[in-house]
């Protein structure tokens, strides 16, 4: 039981560090996972079939394939993109300006394309899948000294060192050199074009902005302890509901003492929320300010309306959404 409540301990520990930490220390552990999954794949899974008509399949493949499961894993894992389908499926868009549609698909899209441009400069550098595309469309004639007679189907050879025919084992380092250089030129290119990407939209977004760096910083900590905040209450409040509907068909509940221990202190005062109300707080979000008081989320939104019992408010609030979003 000890190892078990350290183990716990350690992994909720472990938790609560990456959620702390900013998005780009995020992207940098996605990008290290990305290494790992390429290195290995191309030590224990790249098998080149050396065979025309299959080499460039094959290669492009193995560059892009992967590359679009991560994309798409990354969409389904982001927040955004459900917070996006809630607002699509609750309000129609119809609070979202063009602008800020573009903004929070940016977002969405922003961080969903860290692991497979990581994949695909990867694969580029290394050179691997690049040559094995790319051999049996290098022209036999632009190698110096390269006999006369040979074709396509001897050039898908190439990737394939020990199926070179001996006459052309000479040539192997010089073809092998050749397309290795072509697809790590491209792939110092796309790293040269992304950093300078990153860079504008880094640079566009901080003078986008309508917040100063400190408020910006307090803002994402705010959504952090928020997002923890909310999570772990919901799941309390859902443990006592579940406890009160089992106690009423059954006479009773079987809880472990810590669950006893939290239904007894909160049991008075939770109580079923309707559907109005979790609407209300689920959707897209971008920054809003009311009287001069900013309001960092659709739940400070909420509350402050509440506060005022004015919620009807909240509901008749038609202001398009078009301000700044992280």
């Amino acid at each position: 039981m000890a190892a078990y409540a350290l183990v716990r301990e350690n992994l909720k520990f472990g938790s609560l560090f990456f959620k702390s930490k900013d998005v780009m220390i995020f992207n940098g552990m996605i990008a290290l996972g990305t290494v790992a999954s390429q290195t290995a794949y191309n030590v224990f899974a790249f098998d080149c079939p050396c065979s025309p008509g299959r080499n460039y399949y094959y290669g492009i493949a193995a560059i892009g394939a992967p590359a679009l499961a991560f994309f798409i894993v990354g969409v389904m894992l982001n927040k955004r993109t459900w917070d996006l389908v809630s607002e699509c499926r609750l309000r129609k868009l119809r609070k979202l300006s063009t602008a800020a549609a573009f903004a929070v698909l940016g977002s969405i899209l922003g961080r969903a394309v860290v692991a497979p441009i990581t994949w695909t400069i990867l694969s580029l550098l290394q050179g691997l899948a690049y040559t094995c595309a790319l051999s049996e469309f290098t022209d036999p004639s632009t190698v110096k000294g390269f006999p006369p007679g040979y074709n396509t189907e001897d050039m898908a050879m190439f990737p394939c060192k020990e199926s070179v025919p001996t006459e052309l084992q000479g040539f192997w380092a010089e073809i092998d050199r050749r397309l290795k250089y072509e697809s790590q030129l491209i792939g110092w290119l796309v790293v040269a074009g992304t950093s300078l990407m990153v860079f504008l939209v880094m640079c566009t977004r901080h003078c986008c902005s309508p917040l100063g760096y400190q408020q910006e910083e307090y803002w994402s900590k705010y959504r952090a302890n928020e997002k923890t905040l909310f999570h772990r209450t919901a799941a309390v409040h859902a443990q006592i509901m579940a406890a009160k509907y089992v106690r009423s068909f059954f006479g009773f509940v079987a809880l472990e003492k810590d669950e006893k221990e939290h239904v007894v202190e909160h049991e008075a005062a939770a109580s079923p929320i309707c559907s109005t109300e979790w609407n209300r707080v689920t959707g897209v979000y971008l920054y809003r300010e009311k009287n001069g008081l900013p309001l960092y989320s659709r739940l400070n939104k909420w509350a402050t309306y509440s506060e005022e019992n004015n919620v009807e408010g909240f509901d008749k609030e038609m202001d398009v959404y078009d301000s700044f979003i992280t």
